[in-house]
């Protein structure tokens, strides 16, 4: 196997007093015509030993579900533009709702009051220290919109990428097709959030996140949307 390393990332990582090697698996530039399970096929079967966990990026998950937003459908309204200058640029997993198309995206998802609320309790919050409840209240759909920025992929710039449909299901899918225990995981520099796991797979969901606290998919252009975890064996 090809090992990759994304750049300030380390193969290896200590959970739970033991230690688990993550490789990194290059692929294509995933697009709308791809399937995630021709992407298994092509890119992680080959590599996959029992007792293995993949772990698979949301965003190729999304994009194979067709989970996208197109910039010119989201037309930008008052309120998006006025609350938009109160919040925080970046959120946990990246660009927030301090962009406006982000917070018409959480007004058109769950209604203009909820994110009023939102608005005033997080204004409230941060008075007090507490970060993160404008997301609590509106929710993981609008905390997980990823897209709409050109730092990266100029691709992404005029689409929005939403978190993928049943998880937990895809991942039994491609359990049930390839033998692969799997999970689809939201992983960046500020945080992970586990999105749905194979049911074979008996870590909780804290110690799953610790297998990747370091994002080791990388942020920017590596390609490498899929982790092969795997325990280190004993010398």
């Amino acid at each position: 196997m090809e090992v990759i390393i994304n750049p300030g990332k380390k193969l290896e990582i200590a959970v739970e007093n033991e230690v688990y090697l993550r490789y990194a698996l290059r692929t294509k530039f995933v697009t709308l015509e791809d399937h995630y399970f021709h992407l298994i096929e092509t890119y992680v079967k080959q590599y996959y030993q029992k007792g293995d966990i993949l772990a698979i990026c949301e965003k190729i998950i999304s994009i194979c579900q067709h989970r996208i937003i197109k910039r010119e459908d989201l037309p930008i309204g008052f309120w998006a533009k006025f609350l938009s200058q109160f919040a925080c640029q970046k959120n946990r997993g990246g660009f927030g709702v301090g962009m406006p198309i982000n917070m018409q995206y959480a007004i058109n998802k769950v209604g203009l009051f909820k994110v009023l609320l939102a608005s005033v309790v997080g204004g409230i919050g941060k008075l007090f220290g507490k970060k993160g409840l404008f997301y609590r209240i509106v929710g993981r759909e609008v905390s997980g919109l990823d897209g709409f920025y050109d730092g990266a992929w100029e691709a992404y710039r005029n689409i929005g990428i939403e978190i993928p449909l049943d998880s937990t299901r895809v991942c039994n899918e491609i359990r049930e097709k390839f033998g692969i225990s799997c999970m689809i995981v939201d992983a960046n520099d500020f945080g992970q959030e586990i999105l749905g796991k194979s049911d074979d797979i008996v870590f909780s969901d804290s110690i799953l996140k610790k297998m990747i606290r370091d994002n080791p998919a990388g942020q920017l252009q590596e390609l490498t949307p899929f982790i092969l975890i795997r325990r280190k064996k004993d010398n």
